[in-house]
């Protein structure tokens, strides 16, 4: 198998999920293999199931009598798995980070490296591309996008010189996007402002702040009583929805109290304190920079 992406906190993220031999784990986002790889060698008789709706990654599965790859965005962890006969599992991984492999594939569109088609789907079979996005959504909806999710802070004059340029001709490449945009780029901050424009058409066309929610909904669902969920994320949209989901069972972080006061809670927290990687992994792979590691365990009745 050809590892095309580099785990980030790999170590500490197999050790969160506290893996039983017999178990039966689950790996959100398989991408390039290495946490599902990593995972199998802790295994004994065990089962891992693997989704990823991306077509590349079922080009790289593990071969491994005691591995399944299910190609499907996880939001549809629950229902893959009831069709499959299993209703609760041990552990689940989550990495929600876009895989090297697609940045550095040019053709995808998710790097304003290349100069390529505006593509930017996971799932190459959904209609939605981010070329659609950049020349049919309203001017609202664009400020929303850039806001909301790309947290770009001259959202409005971005989105005008973006209507200004489509109503000459579509937008149809990266090049093309770039060219209609490079008066609104910062100078001293190219690189982020460029990222996160990027990041906000990527998560718009795969819906991945809806795809989390459901999947997180699933997660309390399927995971037995002590069975952990491990999430690594990588800005800060999703780990608010992350952290508050694994505090509160609510994406609003509301801790709910019953009738005598005592507070509620679905999962116990085992690392307070959000996880980062060290200096040395950091050095070794930048693009670990961002990343944030939550582990939880489903409480016990």
């Amino acid at each position: 198998m050809e590892q095309y992406h580099i785990p980030v906190m790999l170590d500490t993220s197999i050790e969160g999920l506290n893996i039983s031999p017999g178990g039966i784990y689950v790996d959100a986002t398989y991408g390039g293999g290495g946490h599902s790889g990593a995972i199998l060698n802790k295994l004994g008789n065990g089962k891992l199931i693997a989704f990823d709706q991306d077509e590349d990654a079922a080009q790289n599965v593990l071969r491994d009598e005691r591995f399944m790859f299910i190609r499907a965005n996880f939001k549809y962890l629950k229902n893959f798995l009831r069709y499959y006969g299993i209703d609760q599992v041990d552990g689940i991984l989550a990495d929600l980070g876009v895989s090297s492999h697609d940045f550095d594939e040019a053709r995808r569109g998710f790097s304003f490296r290349f100069d390529a088609p505006l593509d930017m789907r996971m799932n190459r079979e959904s209609a939605l591309t981010a070329a659609t996005i950049i020349n049919e959504y309203g001017r609202d909806e664009l400020f929303r996008i850039f806001t909301s999710l790309g947290e770009i802070k001259n959202a409005g004059r971005l989105v005008s010189a973006i209507v200004t340029a489509r109503e000459k001709s579509p937008l149809l490449t990266t090049g093309d996007l770039l060219n209609a945009i490079k008066t609104c780029i910062p100078k001293a901050l190219e690189k982020k402002y460029l990222a996160q424009l990027f990041q906000s058409l990527r998560m718009e066309t795969n819906d991945e702040t809806g795809a989390l929610k459901a999947f997180l909904l699933s997660v309390y669902e399927v995971l037995k009583p002590g069975g952990r969920i491990v999430v690594l994320s990588y800005h800060s949209i999703e780990d608010r929805l992350v952290k508050n989901f694994l505090r509160s069972g609510n994406f609003e972080g509301k801790v709910e109290k019953d009738f005598y006061g005592n507070t509620e809670v679905p999962f116990e927290l085992i690392n307070r304190k959000v996880v980062v990687p060290d200096d040395d992994e950091m050095q070794a792979n930048p693009r670990s920079r961002s990343a944030k590691l939550r582990i939880a365990e489903k409480r016990r009745a």
